[in-house]
């Protein structure tokens, strides 16, 4: 026989159990009959219980920075602490500084269209392209004029790169359309009609006097080229050797579009422009380029000076500083503007101008 005791203790248990049930909107019938102990003051570790610990999110924008002195030399020495960033006017704090060299992903962008002179002059330069490059680093040699005219493809054999370059004879493709263009006559299947007239006659091309190039479409071509390629792993460079002249209606893409697209792809472009574009002032497409992606121009006058401009754009792009920051401000808009500075005194600082969302890198951190 149990006692009053024993009998009023149990009681006073059930009917706690009952009400607190009913508080939480829970059947008593359907309570369990050991329910789980509660929190306890020092939980195991989740190493413990074999979770995963938690992690968070941070995005990420990678800046390739490049610094000359006066004499336009690159400076190497500089600090973490020597740079400052800002994104839509307002300081970020960097989070890393790199100056690890970086392989380079290159297409070099061939302008098929220059005067005789200019021509002269770069075509046996061009082999001297492969002398700056490392064998890490990987060229796809391209051609453009009113069409683009796409090489054999990314190679990191410089012996094919060579061979390939000495090939190249500018004067042999006149600027006319492939057959079935509207100056090739008609194709099936993209062969020329037989018996149709195929007319390919480089004089229809000039249209009272306006250049009839397609800078704009050739560099929005080229970057294309480049999408697959991890700009994490390789800087991401497209080399224009050209006069500059761009006719504006016989571009399909426009520039603030093709900016657009080198800026969400980080890529680098670098200008060489030939002598009849430096006299002539016919550059400022080139310099625009360079300019908001944080490459560089060069003006080249002779054979000699073209030779030195390819070792030094493949130095430049391969040992440029490397910034590593987190932004803070408004997340919802999509291009942010982007201005580098140094402490250090009388240094020109190249470094693209934004970048759009999306475009950033997003790593996971403990």
């Amino acid at each position: 026989m149990k006692s009053p005791r024993k009998i009023a203790y149990l009681a006073l248990a059930s009917a706690s159990l009952f009400f607190g049930s009913v508080l939480q909107g829970q059947d008593p019938a359907s309570a369990p009959a050991n329910p789980a102990p509660g929190p306890q003051a020092n939980p195991p570790a989740a190493s413990a219980q074999g979770q995963k610990p938690i992690k968070s999110i941070t995005i990420e924008v990678i800046v390739p920075v490049t610094v000359k002195d006066r004499d336009g030399n690159l400076v190497a020495d500089l600090r973490k602490d020597e740079f400052r960033i800002f994104e839509d006017s307002v300081e970020q704090e960097i989070r890393q500084l790199k100056t690890d060299a970086v392989p380079i992903s290159m297409v070099v962008l061939v302008d098929n269209d220059l005067r005789k002179k200019d021509e002269q002059q770069v075509e046996p330069s061009l082999v001297s392209l492969v002398a700056g490059m490392s064998t890490r680093d990987e060229a796809f040699i391209c051609r453009f004029d009113q069409f683009f005219h796409e090489g054999n493809g990314f190679t990191k054999d410089q012996d094919k790169l060579i061979t390939e370059l000495r090939r190249t004879d500018m004067a042999s493709r006149p600027s006319y359309a492939p057959p079935g263009g509207p100056f090739g006559g008609p194709t099936i299947n993209g062969a020329p009609v037989e018996g149709a007239p195929q007319i390919n006659n480089p004089s229809l091309h000039a249209i009272q006097g306006q250049p009839t190039k397609a800078l704009d479409d050739a560099v929005y071509a080229a970057a294309l080229l480049l999408k697959d390629r991890n700009s994490r792993e390789r800087r991401k460079v497209i080399l224009i050797i050209s006069d500059g002249q761009n006719g504006a209606k016989f571009n399909t893409h426009k520039y603030d579009e093709v900016r657009a697209e080198l800026l969400r792809q980080e890529i680098t472009v670098y200008s060489v422009a030939t002598g009849g574009a430096y006299f002539d002032r016919k550059f400022d497409r080139l310099l625009s380029y360079a300019h908001d992606t944080g490459g560089d121009i060069y003006y080249g006058f002779k054979q000699t000076t073209f030779s030195e401009f390819y070792s030094s754009i493949t130095e430049e792009a391969r040992n440029q500083y490397t910034l590593y920051y987190s932004p803070q401000g408004d997340k919802k808009v999509d291009y942010h503007s982007i201005e580098v500075r140094v402490r250090r005194e009388g240094l020109t600082i190249l470094a693209r101008k934004g970048y759009y969302g999306g475009t950033f890198a997003v790593v996971p951190r403990k």
